[in-house]
């Protein structure tokens, strides 16, 4: 780079003669085209229907306020290093691998990738007036909440873009992926963090957080090539011997062994096109290779992401990050296509959580080939369920909760109010439909996503019921199938018992409904005063403290002009439930003044009367054997019941406790 001059009298609309990266020195246009202080950007050839990133495009609008620039992604982001192409996964969860040895149709005709972005089409535009909600210096290095905000905003666009596909109220252009268009939009906005490249651990990021697309380690800065295993920089940029490792994704695409929790014995990559599940030559040390080998004299710590086989989807993969490890040691060796592979031995550095180990566990828990630490009952549902609930304590001698009646849905003694639509669809309801009653209802969007997901928080959502035309296995009918995950109910050590599952769960995902016996406000002041206790008690009038799932919404132009208005519940008259005598898993789920759950309303017909119902769903991704929360609220100023009945000390330990909740 020139440094007579500077990147402000730059004009990014001429970057327009671009050639494939051979390496990190600048290249020069013809004379007659004024000097571009741009490096070319990798060749490609990118995942089925995706473009780079800007500025490797047609440069967007300046953003307001500006923000900080994408950096330059490694020669590794294209997604080929050596003829290596990993496949990737789309947003629905189907795999878009292709045949081994077999290269793609386009490719036998040309290698040039179109460099226009969908946004180009007629799609979906960026709104620029869009505020990005994290400061410039909160890019550069983020915190926990941060990190929370981008993720629970990037999987909250995705699942948006994923529902206006399903509608056809989109062009799908280049990028079919709601992922990859997600994530441009993201990274054009600046909507990121930690792009600053560093080698250790990232701010904001904890060991055993999981992911469910490659493109989310680069959105939060851990991994920054969106395919190639293998993320590397230069120190100095003078040789290559100043390369270094700074983090690796392990997910099975080679042979690594990855039995041990703390050795990973790691793959190098290349090696030339694959065929036959055999490499087709031997690999060779650049790049990524010769980084990982110059680590193992640095010294340095790299990041560890591991790929894992989703177990409720076969088909796609749950990456956990693992946190640090160092390269000890370093060799070559016949693979099992008699050809020379790199292996490289990374060990964990201590004093870091054991997540995998508890990945591990859990998967033979529920293959049966061993049991959790203090077990009590296998089945705390006895069969209720159609998946079992099991009872864990290894804290105390406590054999269990107070005696209860367990019972899987809402007791009502009379209808919660006259009926209000029945679905008319034959079969099931479908998005995009504009004569289905239950996308009428919904304010024309169909709620969930084809994966049973979520969409957004509505003031109501309603359901397809009993009383509606549709069949049975309709997607509408989410939160009335019973438990789709394995849930634990454990001892904890300061709040009681409480709730867990050895499942992943992914934001969005329903996780169980409250259930117990209605009742009116005159029972639960009697409950109250005659010193029944306030345990087990759902109120929908308690004041919660606000929160944004649907924020990103406003990022999309022209599709939703406020989409936090659709946060604010609409219940006709309160609902207030008690799970003391009868109730399900719901009743053990404890407050946390800052929640990984949240609670939605929703409406369906029985024989026409509807009847409200509170659903729980994960408000971001849930790694496995940590604690389901929610927000319990407290009681509002004009609640005629004592208030001190009704307030409890808060011991969530979070950073925003506000020292009190009120049942």
């Amino acid at each position: 780079m020139d440094p007579v001059h500077s990147p402000s009298s730059i004009d990014k609309t001429r970057v327009m003669d671009v050639k494939p990266l051979r390496s990190l020195k600048p290249i020069f246009p013809y004379p007659n085209q004024g000097l571009i202080l741009v490096q070319a950007p990798p060749s490609g050839p990118f995942p089925s229907g995706y473009t780079p990133f800007y500025p490797f495009v047609s440069p967007p609008p300046p953003p307001q306020p500006p923000v900080a620039p994408t950096p330059l992604r490694t020669p590794e982001s294209s997604g080929v290093i050596n003829g290596d192409v990993k496949p990737p996964v789309d947003a629905s969860g189907g795999s878009e691998r292709r045949k081994r040895g077999r290269p793609p149709k386009s490719s036998q005709k040309t290698n040039v990738v179109e460099k226009r972005s969908w946004r180009s089409e007629a799609s979906i535009p960026i709104n620029h007036n869009f505020v990005v909600p994290v400061s410039l210096a909160q890019q550069e290095d983020g915190n926990r909440e941060v990190v929370d905000l981008i993720m629970t905003g990037y999987d909250g666009l995705r699942r948006r873009l994923c529902q206006l596909d399903d509608t056809g109220a989109i062009s799908r252009g280049l990028a079919k992926r709601a992922d990859l268009k997600a994530s441009n939009m993201m990274m054009t906005t600046g909507f990121r963090t930690n792009i600053k490249r560093r080698i250790g651990a990232i701010p904001g990021v904890e060991v055993g957080d999981i992911f469910f697309f490659r493109i989310e380690l680069c959105v939060l800065g851990i991994h920054a090539p969106s395919m190639a295993g293998i993320d590397y920089m230069n120190l100095r940029g003078e040789s290559e011997e100043d390369f270094v490792a700074l983090s690796i994704v392990s997910s099975g695409y080679y042979d690594d062994d990855d039995e041990d929790e703390n050795v990973l014995i790691y793959s190098g990559q290349g090696g030339g096109p694959t065929v036959m599940d055999k490499q087709a030559s031997d690999q060779k040390l650049v790049r990524g290779n010769l980084a990982l080998q110059r680590s193992v004299h640095r010294g340095n710590e790299v990041r560890v992401v591991r790929g894992i086989k989703d177990g409720i989807n076969l088909n796609t993969k749950v990456y956990m990050y693992d946190g640090l490890y160092t390269v000890q040691d370093s060799w070559m060796q016949k693979g099992k296509s008699d050809t020379n592979i790199f292996k490289y031995k990374l060990v964990r550095v201590p004093g870091q959580p054991s997540v995998y180990g508890i990945w591990k566990s859990v998967e033979k828990w529920k293959e049966g080939v061993s049991s959790p630490a203090g077990l009590v009952l296998p089945d705390l549902t006895s069969g209720t369920e159609g998946i079992p609930v099991t009872l864990v304590n290894d804290v105390d001698n406590e054999k269990g909760p107070s005696y209860f009646t367990y019972f899987p849905s809402l007791r009502y003694f009379e209808p919660y109010m006259q009926s209000s639509h029945t679905c008319k669809c034959q079969n099931s309801c479908n998005p995009g439909d504009p004569n289905c009653s239950c996308n009428q209802t919904n304010k024309g969007d169909f709620p969930y996503t084809g994966n049973s997901i979520l969409v957004s928080r509505k003031p109501m959502l309603y359901e397809c019921g009993p009383s509606c035309q549709c069949y049975p296995g309709c997607k509408n009918r989410v939160s009335q199938t019973g438990l789709k995950l394995r849930l634990e109910v454990f001892k904890t050590k300061d709040r009681g018992w409480g709730l867990r599952s050895w499942d992943h769960i992914r934001a969005g995902t329903f996780i169980c409904e409250y259930a117990g016996e209605v009742i009116d406000k005159a029972s639960l002041k009697q409950k109250l005063q005659e010193g029944g206790g306030n345990e087990y008690i759902f109120d929908t009038s308690r004041v919660l403290e606000p929160f944004r799932w649907n924020e990103l919404g406003l990022l999309l132009k022209g599709i939703s002009d406020d989409p936090s208005q659709d946060e604010v519940y609409n219940i006709p008259s309160p609902l207030v439930i008690s799970a003391k005598s009868f109730g399900n898993v719901a009743r053990f789920m404890n407050h946390c003044c800052y929640p990984n759950v949240f609670w939605q309303p929703v409406m369906y017909e029985d024989n026409n009367q509807s009847y409200l119902h509170i659903a729980f769903f994960a408000m971001r991704h849930i790694p496995p054997l940590t604690e389901l929360t929610y927000d319990y609220g407290v009681v509002s100023n004009d609640d005629d019941i004592n208030n001190n009945f009704r307030k409890r000390k808060c011991f969530c330990g979070s950073s925003q406790c506000r020292g009190f909740f009120g049942l």
